[in-house]
């Protein structure tokens, strides 16, 4: 509760730095929009809450102050700014996907399932709902719905890093972690591969028995200290079936 108060103490702060004391308030024009995304997720979830409080029917406020929240690891709140959007427009896209992405990142992948899917049937072709809703089928222990929907998202999308190892991932929690390693190699050899891609190769690696190899590509990613963490906690699971964990920062948390 405190540090929750605290948080919107410091986002009033910095919103009142968007507005002149002597004008009337008014929304920001498209260049502010634009310069907003260089700003830390804090001065971004200011920057829009201003927004979205001045018109609450502006969707791209809604969306993009539920991004910032998200980063911030708000992500109840960020579920919350997703729905306030839903409520006006209940067909935004974007506002559809980060309600689903903000109960995954919660862990409440059972709530996720349905803005996902009707993100899907609303944009048949768009691998993202598709991914998130293999992702929250995952978590509600839907297991042979979520390998359709891995699938789903490889068809549409095979090329894209996050889905071949969120879909790497869903192998290695099941045991099949040389197929999974196949995939993140593949993902992680894409230009486009994030740090987390990379990093769950490690995962996949080392969940195998081969540490070195994981060590040295934990050391391309991570700063020694946080490596040598997590290269304790990899050979402290001693069996296969413990590659049920999500991410690599879920693993540091283990």
């Amino acid at each position: 509760m405190c540090r929750t108060i605290a948080l919107a103490a410091t986002i009033l702060a910095l919103t009142a730095t968007y507005a002149s004391a002597d004008e009337a308030p008014r929304k920001a024009g498209a260049a502010e929009r634009t310069s907003a995304a260089r700003l830390d997720p804090l001065g971004r979830a200011a920057f829009w809450a201003r927004e979205a409080e001045l018109d609450s029917r502006d969707a791209e406020a809604g969306v993009a102050l539920s991004q910032a929240l998200r980063a911030l690891g708000r992500n109840d709140e960020a579920a919350a700014a997703a729905g306030k959007v839903l409520i006006n427009t209940p067909d935004d896209i974007g506002a559809l996907l980060e309600q689903a992405r903000s109960q995954i990142a919660s862990g409440q992948g059972f709530f996720a399932i349905e803005p996902a899917e009707r993100a899907a049937r609303l944009a048949p072709q768009d691998w993202r709902p598709a991914a998130l809703l293999a992702v929250a089928l995952e978590q509600a222990e839907r297991d042979d719905e979520a390998r359709v929907a891995h699938q789903r998202a490889l068809t549409l999308a095979p090329a894209e890093p996050t889905v071949l190892s969120n879909a790497a991932l869903y192998h290695a929690g099941h045991g099949e972690l040389s197929q999974a390693e196949s995939m993140l190699r593949k993902a992680a050899a894409m230009p486009s591969a994030s740090a987390q891609v990379r990093l769950n190769l490690v995962l996949v690696v080392g969940l195998q028995g081969r540490f070195d190899e994981a060590e040295a590509l934990a050391r391309k990613e991570l700063p020694p200290e946080t490596v040598r963490a997590n290269m304790a906690w990899l050979k402290s699971r001693t069996s296969a079936t413990a590659a049920t964990t999500r991410s690599w920062d879920a693993m540091r948390g283990s």
